[in-house]
């Protein structure tokens, strides 16, 4: 088992793949692909983490959108509340060409020095497979599910 005093500095990877926002997708996607990995954060030319994007972000522009549900009265429309907004950020990543319309924006980043424990429960807890790593201020590696299984399997 991994000793849950390993520090995330130490099981990350340090050789980081970044995006800038105006990135088309499709480079985006065969980046991730020739890499062999599942996301990687974005930049701003300052170098500040905006976003982050991962396989199912990239993935929205093939999937088949649902348009939402709306009721018929006395011949006016009523969107159902929260289908219409459903709808716009589907579409809005499916039709993206840009790295910067299929990002997320809510990234949740964690501090060099924390455990791999902390690592392990952030992931579970937000359910995302990886995370930017920040010593600084500044982007220093990412850690993701599959350093952890590294990880454990060196341990």
């Amino acid at each position: 088992m991994v000793q849950l005093k390993t520090e995330v500095k130490d099981i990350m990877t340090k050789e980081v793949i970044t995006f800038k926002p105006d990135l088309p997708v499709k480079e985006a996607a065969k980046e991730l692909s020739e890499a062999n990995i599942g996301g990687a954060p974005v930049l701003d030319d300052e170098g500040r983490i905006i976003g982050i994007v991962v396989e199912s972000d990239l993935i929205m522009q093939e999937v088949r959108l649902h348009f939402p549900t709306y009721v018929q009265l006395l011949d006016s429309y009523i969107y159902l509340p929260g289908s219409m907004s459903r709808f716009e950020k589907e579409f809005k990543k499916a039709v993206g060409a840009k790295v910067k319309d299929v990002m997320s924006t809510d990234v949740v980043t964690i501090d060099a020095g924390a455990t791999v424990e902390d690592a392990a429960t952030m992931m579970v807890d937000k359910d995302i497979n990886m995370l930017p790593v920040m010593a600084e201020g500044k982007l220093v590696g990412v850690v993701s599910k599959r350093d952890l299984v590294k990880s454990i399997g060196r341990s």
